[in-house]
């Protein structure tokens, strides 16, 4: 009897990912799977276990896809530059981005940078459990960051009546200030500082904050 044929499974993964591509993970059940390749949903599970799988399946080999960055000696900048690759690299697949908000898939083949982040934190003076918490602070920024613009995007997409996102400060009015002084007085420097922050500086803010950690060791 054996496993079914290794193609067929790969032509599951390449519909799989057509779909993620130009629909995202809400669009993608095992039922609408199987009518894409015209088959059944219990045929499906002769090739894949389950969902789980067949988003792992799909997920593998993404980081190879793009070349790993030239590393710095230094194992601070070393941290920066995998940190910023892990957000380019996903700012180019959104639907990656998603894939990973469901918090329990990954691509093995990434693994390279969390083995990276880690150990030149270490390198950099924190214990090992420190280095893991400064890796979770800086994959939450990143995915924060895109999972942000992948949502002001599709609100923006979706919306129908000129109607978009309004930011923090456009939803105060005058009698807000008794109760937030602080956030009404700032309102009209909001957009400005807004727009001027980016990732690049946010990564470089965040990972000297986390490494100051181990310097106040030293």
């Amino acid at each position: 009897m054996g496993r079914p044929p290794r193609l067929e499974r790969a032509a599951i993964v390449t519909t799989a990912r057509r779909i993620l591509e130009e629909e995202g993970v809400h669009a993608l059940s095992m039922r609408r799977l199987a009518k894409e390749v015209g088959s059944t949903p219990r045929a499906l599970y002769h090739h894949v276990r389950d969902k789980d799988e067949l988003l792992l399946l799909v997920l593998a080999g993404m980081a190879a896809s793009a070349p790993r960055p030239e590393l710095p000696p230094a194992p601070r900048e070393r941290i920066y530059v995998t940190a910023l690759h892990i957000h380019d690299v996903l700012q180019r697949l959104p639907w990656v981005v998603e894939v990973l908000g469901l918090g329990h898939v990954t691509d093995k083949g990434a693994m390279w940078m969390v083995e990276e982040i880690l150990d030149s934190a270490i390198r950099c003076g924190l214990e090992p459990r420190e280095a893991i918490r400064a890796y979770r602070a800086i994959w939450f920024y990143i995915y924060g960051d895109l999972a942000y613009h992948a949502a002001t995007n599709r609100r923006a997409s979706e919306a129908t009546d000129g109607a978009t996102h309004r930011p923090i400060p456009d939803m105060l009015t005058p009698e807000d200030a008794a109760t937030l002084p602080r956030l009404t007085s700032l309102g009209d420097q909001w957009h400005e500082v807004a727009s001027a922050c980016d990732v690049p500086n946010g990564l470089h803010a965040l990972i000297d904050g986390l490494l100051a950690r181990g310097s106040a060791k030293g």
